[in-house]
């Protein structure tokens, strides 16, 4: 648990007012890790993170709130505000803290949701109708909940909306009334991000061939092998080069990579995961070109560290990215892709300044606070 030092809030009323906060993070990795040490630091008073390590993840939606309540009962502080991730059952973890809690109000943060996201096809829990439930702990802790934010109006309108045929295929007392529950005390707060620290890495210089990137994860959802038909793509049409594939791997990783790594080896410049942030910086300065294939985004950090970093970001339309990509950059199919990307230059940086903790600060004290 990491403590900060409490300082005086002025509430709207004009009255100081002292705001203790409890953020309950069971999944602490990653951009959740990134999203909590980066609030502590911009609110005025105390926030005190929970949180469990970031693996396992299925057995942290059945089990870390059974951890993390525990942890909660024995601090000494008395909260004024709990502030859970979508990784939280919400239910258990209330139920298993209500002598603390008092009148504390409780807020969940919609980084992702099991309801939409699209689970790997190999995954047994899908084969087996086992998914549902880590959907329904979703539900039930919207349902909990006193506020819930979602970080992309993309995200808010895709859950609210497939709730409707979720609690359809339940056998009676189906609740269809909650949606609008869950709906009225539901927001947009997009995503504060520490983008200025970019800046310390900036540079202009570009390869003499443009240079394409992939800084997202190696995972199914992003969609590789529409990246790797982009560049099969571009080869037949003769549109020269160079290529820096970066993003965190994993044991199991699509074959896309392997076929991407042998076909085009002649063409990277950079191949793998970069451990040092300014090195990851320095390619986002340098490339020309972001291809977007992704299958999901919720919100998109990659994307937007990108596109900070002037490199000109060509992505569906649809997902979250109309909310932050200039529309002439985004494409409809993977022929409009092609041609977008060939045409590069023509094409707009998008402005995405607006998720820096700068201006997201205000935001965040005046929706949470």
């Amino acid at each position: 648990m990491q403590e900060h030092e409490c300082h005086l809030v002025i509430g709207e009323n004009g009255v100081g007012e002292l705001t203790r906060i409890a953020l309950i993070e069971p999944f602490f990795t990653s951009s959740h890790q990134q999203w909590a040490e980066q609030l502590t630091q911009q609110f005025p008073g105390q926030v005190d993170l929970f949180t469990l390590p970031g693996r396992h993840w299925k057995w942290r939606m059945h089990g870390g709130a059974v951890t993390l309540a525990e942890q909660f009962n024995k601090s000494n502080t008395e909260y004024d505000l709990i502030l859970a991730s979508d990784m939280l059952d919400l239910c258990t973890f209330l139920a298993l803290t209500r002598e603390k809690l008092k009148d504390a109000k409780v807020y969940l943060y919609m980084h992702e949701n099991q309801l939409t996201y699209p689970w790997s096809p190999s995954d047994q829990d899908v084969q087996l109708k086992r998914d549902n439930h880590y959907a329904f702990i979703n539900y039930t802790s919207t349902l909990a909940a006193d506020k819930v934010f979602f970080n992309s109006n993309y995200h808010r309108t895709s859950f609210l909306s497939a709730l409707a045929d979720f609690l359809k295929q339940f056998p009676d007392h189906q609740n269809h009334q909650s949606i609008q529950q869950i709906e009225a005390k539901s927001k947009v707060l997009y995503l504060g991000l520490d983008l200025k620290k970019f800046d310390q890495f900036k540079h202009t210089q570009k390869e003499v061939q443009p240079l394409i990137l992939w800084n997202h994860r190696w995972e199914y959802d992003k969609n590789p092998a529409g990246f790797l038909e982009l560049l099969r793509s571009l080869k037949l049409k003769n549109f020269e080069f160079k290529l820096a594939v970066l993003g965190e791997s994993y044991a199991q990783y699509p074959s896309a990579f392997d076929e991407m790594k042998a076909e085009f080896s002649e063409d990277i410049v950079h191949w793998g995961y970069v451990e040092s942030f300014e090195e990851y910086t320095r390619w986002l300065w340098r490339a020309d070109i972001l291809p977007v294939t992704s299958n999901q985004d919720f919100f998109g950090i990659s994307v937007v560290e990108a596109a900070y970093c002037n490199t000109k970001v060509i992505a569906p339309d649809r997902l979250a990215y109309p909310e932050y990509v200039d529309e002439c950059n985004l494409y409809s199919d993977q022929q409009e892709l092609l041609e977008k990307a060939i045409g590069y230059e023509e094409l707009a940086f998008s402005d995405v300044n607006r998720f820096d903790w700068a201006e997201m600060r205000t935001f965040y004290l005046n929706m949470i606070i």
